[in-house]
């Protein structure tokens, strides 16, 4: 049996190629939008790709289901409740579908979507007692999928499915099997996952804190205790996939625009400049109204937070290619109305003439200094409930990055206003909303906290 894991950084992404080079057929799990990596592996191992299984409807990420039916002529396999617009065949309860020497049963594990699937992997090539299983979102390696995505109408609902699919259904399944999760390290449908990208069901027995509750209502107040942000993409990649994404030869492609062209389209009504450099590159001068989203090994969840779905996006890199990466991770999350990017940069910009603004970065020994002096800055601090309970400034008010966006940046701060958060990398966001708005005084705060607690500067615990 042949078996890879693949990747997608950012985002936090486990996709899986499964099938039999003697039998020269595979299958390819929760795929991304982008598919040249499973064409290149079913090309070396002499495999044709049979098959799309999505383990769930992705709420993070664009499948490539639709890329690789284009490309192969697969056929895509997903539970019927998934509800998809698509041509596809279903997956039920018990199911075996074989590629080669590589068997799979399809598991209904629902919770963290009501249309979620588990696969138990056999190698038959060794023996057909499962050796493995693919959770898809229910069970990661560390943690447990979120079962809120799908709508509070039916929280409870997705609570009661998740616990019983993980301590019932997964539960009467052997300790030795290997877990295989659709999810680690950076994503968002999770909390507190591990880097590891595999595990197994007796280790996570042990050491998975979501696995060891006693009863039901104990596993309830803790799931929902502390839910992560779900960013505004979201509902839109969910509707994405349902539909089928189109591919990516219908979206705008990437190209550089001249310096007139790229002012004329940022002048349109609702489009959305993305300044992709880093916070002192874009502190230092910047194209006023742009907001400031790093390149960051989380840039698609922090665009997914900020930009809403369908918005007109241009881009200003530190140069092409960081621009043509930035557009795939762009493309991964369903944002397929990137306009181009700033031939030059932006100094060709700065160098035309046009206005410039700049957000200062302010270090953690001068904001110190300014909270003991005549006229304090006010300092927000933007980051989630448990970095700020864990410590925080004394005088800071908090606002968590999450709720400021999903309100939408709808207020203006009197006086000076200094912008802290983890690493200066949210403040940046932000700030750069801030200063959009109008608030005429505001800097960010480099190195954030934890510059803060290295320079030995006092926090505060929440009570």
């Amino acid at each position: 049996m042949y078996f890879k894991q693949i990747q997608t950084p950012g985002l936090g992404c486990f996709s899986y190629v499964l099938g039999c080079p003697a039998a020269r057929v595979c299958a390819v799990v929760d795929p991304r939008r982008d598919i040249d990596r499973y064409l290149e592996i079913a090309r070396d191992e002499g495999m044709a790709i049979a098959a799309v299984i999505e383990t769930h409807l992705h709420a993070d990420h664009v499948s490539g289901g639709q890329e690789l039916r284009a490309a192969t002529g697969a056929v895509i396999h997903i539970h019927p409740g998934a509800g998809v617009a698509y041509p596809h065949a279903p997956l039920a309860e018990g199911q075996v579908l074989e590629f080669g020497a590589a068997r799979l049963r399809v598991l209904y594990t629902p919770g963290h979507t009501p249309n979620s699937v588990s696969l138990l992997v056999s190698d038959l090539a060794r023996s057909p007692e499962p050796q493995m299983v693919l959770t898809g979102d229910v069970l990661f390696v560390g943690d447990i999928g979120r079962p809120d995505l799908p709508g509070a109408e039916i929280l409870d609902e997705q609570v009661q499915n998740l616990h019983d699919s993980l301590y019932n259904k997964l539960g009467a399944l052997p300790p030795e099997l290997e877990v295989y999760p659709a999810h680690g390290q950076g994503s968002l449908c999770g909390r507190g996952m591990s880097a590891k990208g595999s595990s197994t069901l007796g280790y996570e027995r042990r050491a998975n804190p979501m696995l060891g509750y006693a009863d039901f209502a104990a596993f309830k107040k803790a799931i929902l205790a502390r839910l992560p942000a779900r960013p505004k993409s979201f509902s839109h990649i969910i509707a994405t996939n349902r539909a089928g994404a189109p591919l990516g030869e219908a979206c705008p492609s990437e190209r550089e625009l001249s310096l007139e062209r790229f002012a004329a389209l940022r002048a349109e009504p609702g489009t959305v400049v993305i300044d992709s450099r880093d916070a002192a590159a874009y502190g230092g001068a910047h194209i006023p109204g742009s907001l400031n989203i790093g390149f960051d090994k989380q840039l698609a969840n922090w665009v997914g937070m900020s930009v809403a779905p369908g918005a007109p996006i241009l881009i200003v890199a530190a140069d092409r290619e960081r621009a043509a990466a930035m557009r795939l991770e762009l493309f991964r999350i369903g944002y397929d109305a990137v306009l181009g990017h700033l031939a030059g940069g932006m100094a060709a910009w700065t160098l035309s003439g046009r206005p410039v603004a700049s957000l200062p970065q302010m270090s953690v020994r001068d904001l110190a200094m300014a909270l003991s002096g005549d006229r304090p800055p006010l300092t927000l601090d933007v980051r989630t409930e448990a970095e700020w309970e864990a410590g925080h400034i004394a005088q800071a008010l908090h606002r968590p990055f999450a709720d400021i966006l999903e309100r939408g940046v709808d207020f203006c701060l009197d006086g000076p206003v200094a912008v802290i958060c983890g690493s200066g990398y949210r403040s940046n966001i932000i700030g750069s909303a801030l200063a959009a708005k109008g608030c005429a005084d505001v800097r960010s705060v480099a190195g954030g906290m934890i510059a803060w607690g290295r320079a030995g500067l006092p926090t505060t615990a929440a009570p």
